[in-house]
């Protein structure tokens, strides 16, 4: 039995690595699929061993949610549409939220290093802790506005199962909380005459913001890339109809695609697109296959004759009796088809999940190693600090397992946009190999429709001066 899942949670590679082993450890699992671009998961299992609900309680034990995907939501595209438009409105804004009080803040951490005029009471020589209490009111915002990532890393880290959230948990916490020090250091150092200065350079707050925004605006980015690679499947579900006419006792009725069952008359007039897969049982007509076929001249049909979804009448009226509706149709089987070679992994792409599993533990590792390495080399506490801090920011490349499945998607999309279908991601990546390309007719590779290039004439009468064309 194969059935897709939609996880949600997942936010790097290293989410969906251990999302695929947890559910790979089951007895009873033949494949399992877990594609970190459209949050899905297929999986191939054995329904006498396995449950379903043993598959969703293994990726919620991994502090992930599991939901079976509603075989009707390819055709609630524009649903999508408006939910994904909501969601990237509100991470644009929080995303401007956050860069203004960023810029605030590194205008006052760093502004004086370049010359930039500060008042006397934010100035570190003037007045050191109101210079890095107001650093600490600057970070807040963008710890509210992304308190996702402590909660969602530490989560991960406690279950022993750290990802890319985890690293950019532990970069900022620490780099807070090394500030938050810092402004104790600088009080004590106030009241007894003890000079702070060291400190007022070392406060980090704008390391913890700038981490926290400049990842959510890559983040934001990896959603436009997804939301401009989906949109050619999308034009594919625009193609199949959302309405059917259906003749009943002998009235037409205008219903909802998802209404027309087995064995239903639906009436298809000139002009109109064909709903469902089906037999014409009355009436003929010419109709342009060429979204099924790819050519670009009409097929004339008959009774008897079989005719497809997303198929257009270009003349003539007929009356058709079902056989295949919803997701059994021809546009919904290549719509499938698309999807199932976007959620495809390629070779290259499992060795990226296979890194992106270890890289996390690793980077903490040699973190902890850096800070032990440099404070047994005799480098003070608050140095051997900064070099672990930055081991830890700079591993954050939440791209490492989105770069492979973004260049798969985009080329299958682009690929179906232009009527090729590619059927899985595998083969995808040895089409570099490919020396000799065979074509069964010349209207594969037109551009569907003929337009008229040269006129070419025989001979020409001088005399009357005519010419007799080819």
């Amino acid at each position: 039995m194969e059935l897709k899942f939609n996880i949600e949670g997942m936010t790097c590679a290293s989410c969906q690595a251990h999302v695929q082993k947890a559910v790979e450890k089951l007895n009873g699992i033949k494949k399992v699929n877990v594609n970190l671009l459209s949050n899905s998961m297929n999986v191939d299992f054995d329904e006498n061993v396995l449950s379903v609900e043993d598959i969703i309680s293994s990726v919620e034990k991994q502090g992930y949610k599991a939901s079976i995907v509603d075989k009707k939501e390819n055709n609630l595209v524009s649903t999508k549409r408006e939910t994904k438009k909501k969601k990237i409105d509100l991470d644009l804004i929080k995303l401007i939220i956050s860069f203004v009080f960023l810029i605030i803040l590194m205008y006052v951490s760093m502004g004086h290093m370049i010359g930039l005029p500060l008042p006397d009471f934010l100035s570190p020589k003037e007045n050191p802790l109101a210079f890095a209490f107001t650093q600490l009111l600057l970070t807040i915002p963008s710890l509210i506005i992304y308190a996702k990532y402590f909660k969602n890393g530490f989560l991960r880290l406690f279950k022993l199962s750290p990802n890319m959230d985890s690293l950019i948990a532990i970069g900022a916490c620490a780099s807070l909380i090394y500030g938050v020090y810092a402004i104790y250091q600088i009080g004590y150092g106030l009241s007894h005459n003890i000079d702070v200065l060291d400190y007022t350079h070392n406060l980090y707050f704008e390391s913890a913001a700038m981490i926290l925004t400049l990842v959510s605006l890559g983040k934001y980015f990896e959603g436009l890339a997804k939301k401009r690679t989906t949109k050619a499947v999308e034009k594919m579900m625009d193609l199949a109809p959302k309405k059917a006419i259906l003749l009943i006792n002998e009235e037409e009725k205008v219903v909802d695609i998802e209404k027309v069952k087995v064995k239903d008359i639906v009436v298809v007039k000139k002009g109109e697109s064909i709903p469902i897969d089906g037999e014409i049982i009355k009436g003929s007509a010419s109709i342009d296959e060429s979204t099924i076929t790819g050519e670009s001249i009409p097929a004339f049909k008959k009774e008897g004759d079989s005719v497809y979804s997303s198929t257009i009448l270009t003349s003539g009226y007929i009356l058709i009796k079902a056989l295949k509706v919803g997701k059994d149709t021809s546009i919904n089987t290549i719509i499938e088809l698309v999807e199932q070679a976007s959620n495809s992994k390629a070779p290259i792409s499992k060795l990226a999940d296979k890194v992106s599993l270890y890289f996390v533990p690793t980077i903490l590792l040699i973190a902890l190693a850096t800070l032990i390495g440099f404070l047994s080399a005799g480098y003070d506490f608050e140095l051997a600090f900064n070099f672990a801090i930055s081991v830890v920011v700079i591993a954050c490349p939440c791209a490492l397992g989105l770069a492979t499945p973004v260049a798969i998607m985009v080329a299958t999309g682009k690929g179906a946009s232009n009527g090729l279908l590619i059927k899985n991601a595998e083969i995808l990546e040895k089409s570099h190999l490919i020396k000799t390309v065979v074509l069964d007719k010349t209207g594969t590779i037109t551009n569907g429709s003929p337009t008229v290039t040269d006129v070419l004439y025989l001979k020409q009468d001088q005399k009357k001066n005519i010419k007799y064309y080819l």
